[in-house]
């Protein structure tokens, strides 16, 4: 009785163990196997096989220890892997929702670009006198389009400006890659060049909201030539060394309880969860794992949760829209943005005209867009009261009076400061 009544406790501690070590392994082997293929099929057998593996030995110890055969170890290691499978299809492999396909709305056409990207596109064209130099809006994200012609485009328009916006390699109605670690900046930059070439300017007007403030950055250190005039609203961080660290500010800080606790359940799906994962081991298994539209939409309810309303207290939150977002073009470009080389040097000899417009309320730090004023010899900056980050929003009127009088060589409004 003395030997008999440790072998049991022995044997009781092993098939505890094996109770969350099965799940465990599971995971490890999932993991391990994405990492090296981009078959789903493959890393789920794989993750179920590393499953079997730890729970036979576990259970097989634990009955020997019990003076059993092997038929007990088959079914305990059997009805732990069956558990795993259940779970991992109730979870990681159940499909999140999709939005539902809607038509594509009047206006918004299409570029094949020489670059491959198939880009959608809306535009204003210039009323009145027409000007040589087209105004191309750039969003923000990356993977953030808008719908339609931004704030101040019509405005710009009547001014005799021909007015563009797209929607960037990733996100909205444009090209989906299926290698999606094609979203780089380089890239980015190609297709806006490409743009330029095919509506038949010389130079552009480029006005960049947010990480579209960087991308016109990083197209302005490499095409400096063919850029007339520069519009940094809000901007991102200048290179993507900066944009992770404390200096960038995080807009979900001031998220009210209710739509913090939205956003964590958001962030906390076992299908998003795997993906992110994934995406640091294998982004194409990730891909596999999840696609596009799955992703998109949730990053969709992501932005539902009242992002854009970390502004000036009482400025109105973002009106949400069809036009669908792209959390791939989203992850990749900022990692991809982390590696470029440092575009400073080169805009430090660049003097391109540029106005770089700043909310006082924007949740990304001041050092972030003084960092812009410093580094661009032939550059103003004016700080917008009574707006966040979302400076077209909060003071409408202002933003318009400001991108009018800078395209067109004006006195800049008093008030903006």
């Amino acid at each position: 009785m003395a030997q008999t009544l440790p072998r049991r406790v022995l044997a009781g501690v092993l098939l505890l163990i094996a109770l969350p070590l099965t799940p465990v392994a599971a995971a490890t082997g999932f993991l391990a196997t994405a990492s090296v293929t981009t078959s789903v099929p493959v890393f789920a057998v794989a993750g179920l096989a590393f499953a079997a593996l730890v729970a036979a030995l576990l259970g097989r110890g634990a009955f020997a220890l019990l003076g059993k055969g092997w038929r007990p170890t088959a079914f305990f290691a059997g009805g732990l892997v069956v558990a795993v499978a259940v779970l991992a299809g109730a979870t990681v492999f159940r499909p999140m929702p999709v939005s539902a396909a809607s038509p594509v709305p009047a206006g918004v056409r299409f570029w094949n670009l020489p670059t491959g990207s198939r880009i959608a596109y809306v535009h204003a064209p210039a009323t009145g006198r027409a000007r040589p130099t087209p105004v191309v809006f750039l969003h923000g994200g990356p993977g953030t389009p808008g719908e339609g012609i931004p704030a101040g485009g019509r405005e710009l328009a009547a001014a005799g400006f021909d007015v563009y916006s797209y929607d960037q390699l990733g996100a909205g109605r444009s090209t989906r890659l299926a290698d999606i670690t094609g979203y780089t900046v380089a890239r980015q930059v190609a297709d806006l060049d490409a743009i330029r070439r095919t509506i038949g300017a010389d130079q552009i007007i480029v006005i960049g909201q947010s990480w579209g403030g960087s991308l016109a950055a990083q197209y302005l250190a490499a095409h400096s030539s063919h850029v007339a005039r520069a519009v940094f609203t809000s901007p991102g961080a200048l290179w993507g060394h900066e944009y992770p660290g404390s200096k960038a500010g995080d807009p979900w800080d001031r998220l009210p309880p209710a739509q913090r606790a939205r956003l964590d359940e958001l962030n906390s799906m076992p299908r998003i969860l795997a993906a992110g994962l994934l995406l640091d081991v294998n982004p194409g298994a990730a891909h596999a794992l999840v696609g596009d539209r799955e992703v998109d939409h949730w990053m969709h309810e992501v932005a539902l949760t009242g992002k854009d309303s970390t502004s000036c207290q009482g400025a109105p939150r973002t009106e949400a829209h069809n036009n669908p977002q792209g959390l791939y073009s989203n992850q990749i470009t900022r990692k991809d943005f982390e590696q470029v080389p440092d575009p400073r040097p080169k805009l430090r000899t660049t003097h391109v005209p540029s106005l770089i417009m700043r909310g006082e309320c924007d949740f990304i730090r001041p050092a972030v867009t003084y960092e812009y004023r410093q580094t661009l010899p032939n550059s103003e900056l004016v700080t917008i009261k009574g707006a966040g980050h979302a400076i077209s929003r909060g003071r409408p009127q202002l933003y318009t009076a400001l991108l009018r009088a800078f395209l067109l060589g004006r006195p800049l409004p008093a008030t903006a400061t």
